[in-house]
């Protein structure tokens, strides 16, 4: 028998008992709609989160005091110490030669007020590498200029504080007061919007420094030149390992650390927690569609059940093909012919359904990610087909093998 003449028996055979045709191939389109919806999601979920951590720089060490220190017994949070100066942050400019950008910070919260609007937010006190180091890009204004830094009582406003004090304006030049200082708007920040960790990065208002120090930490007494962060950048990504040793060893000979004595510092890898939450998410796409390959699976058996009922059921037409002169392998070419239509069928649909329903998650969950593969879809109509051959090639053999005969006389 012809190519032609086998596919064309397959569909008048498939087509004799549609609806349950149509059911056996529910499993496959299912299992495949389930792959390409669980990896596009996860894939796209994996994608933002890559992006919001890229943010927080590759090439970045994060510098601050150690989380807990014991003190009479009692232990204290960090924020009771203040352990960095800006000192610490000069040394290393100055030391450590793979450095590209360093800066030290202060950080609070308080309410700022514009007319009969306010709203509580927290503010940076930051030096002039700061907003290059941490991604941050001028939307409306200008950054502080050199002279700010000297304790002028300027402002930059985040995105999420400028709409909440000045709606659809700028506020640039406008006065606002945080605490009981009054400041000057002289730029807005473009929007970063929520970042990783599910944390509003635009609800900050950042002022120099020296300002920060001496207009909003009220009674909390710092000790001479303290700071609570400080954040570098290196040049190369390769030599983030050898400065983070660098800056710990720094520290300590600067801080008088005895050794083996515990550092009053800590030293944050952003480059490891970069690795450390794109290594999670790839396990948990995997995961998806393991479960979704799972049920593709499930669907194959189907097909291979229906096919061995199919079989039974027409005993009587195989051994009549026999017996005419059909061989053995027209037999199980038609039969696998059919277990193929049904699940390439299935995956065609599947296909459809899925990329359809990747698209309505991401239509009706915008804060859900969706970045569909084309790698993914090729290999799950790939699969499909294997799953016909692999699951059909039984029930087509057990056909083909049946005595003409002994089929006859059923």
């Amino acid at each position: 028998m012809s190519f032609m003449d086998i596919l064309r028996t397959a569909v008048f055979a498939l087509r004799g008992n549609w609806m349950r045709s149509a059911l056996t191939s529910l499993g496959v389109i299912i299992g495949i709609a389930a792959v390409i919806v669980m990896v596009s999601v996860g894939q796209g979920t994996q994608a933002e989160i890559e992006r919001q951590l890229a943010g927080l720089g590759a090439q970045k060490l994060d510098i601050g005091p150690q989380v807990q220190r014991a003190m009479g017994g009692v232990r204290m949070s960090a924020s009771s110490f203040f352990t960095l100066t800006e000192g610490d942050a000069e040394a290393i400019r100055e030391e450590i030669p793979e450095v590209e950008l360093v800066a030290a910070s202060l950080r609070g919260s308080s309410q700022i007020v514009y007319a009969e609007n306010n709203w509580s937010t927290s503010w940076q006190g930051i030096q002039p590498d700061f907003l290059q180091i941490n991604g941050w890009q001028i939307a409306n204004g200008a950054a502080f200029e050199p002279q700010h830094f000297n304790g002028d009582k300027v402002v930059l406003l985040g995105e999420t504080v400028r709409r909440e004090l000045f709606g659809a304006g700028t506020g640039i030049g406008e006065t606002v007061r945080i605490g009981r200082t009054n400041f000057t708007v002289v730029g807005t920040l473009k929007p970063k919007g929520m970042s990783g960790f599910g944390r509003d990065q635009d609800d900050v208002v950042m002022v120099p420094l020296e300002t920060a120090r001496r207009r909003l930490m009220g009674a909390m007494g710092l000790p001479p030149g303290a700071v609570m962060d400080i954040s570098l950048t290196v040049s190369h990504p390769d030599d983030l390992a050898y400065v983070q040793g660098e800056v710990e060893s720094l520290l300590r000979q600067r801080h008088r650390i005895e050794p083996g004595a515990p550092d009053d510092f800590q030293v944050r890898n952003v480059a490891q927690l970069v690795a450390t939450r794109n290594e999670t998410t790839r396990q948990m796409s995997w995961l998806l569609g393991a479960v979704a390959t799972i049920s593709l699976i499930v669907g194959g058996i189907g097909i291979m059940n229906i096919m061995l009922v199919s079989v039974t059921e027409r005993i009587k037409e195989i051994g009549l093909r026999l017996a005419v002169g059909a061989g053995p392998s027209d037999v199980r070419r038609q039969f696998l012919a059919e277990a193929m239509l049904l699940s390439l069928g299935g995956g065609v649909l599947g296909i459809v359904f899925g990329i359809a329903g990747a698209l309505l998650v991401g239509h009706f969950n915008t804060d859900l990610p969706i970045q569909l593969n084309g790698k993914v879809i090729t290999l799950a109509a790939a699969f499909s087909v294997a799953t016909g051959l692999f699951f059909g090639y039984y029930p087509a053999r057990k056909a083909s093998q049946l005595d003409p005969i002994e089929a006859l006389r059923q």
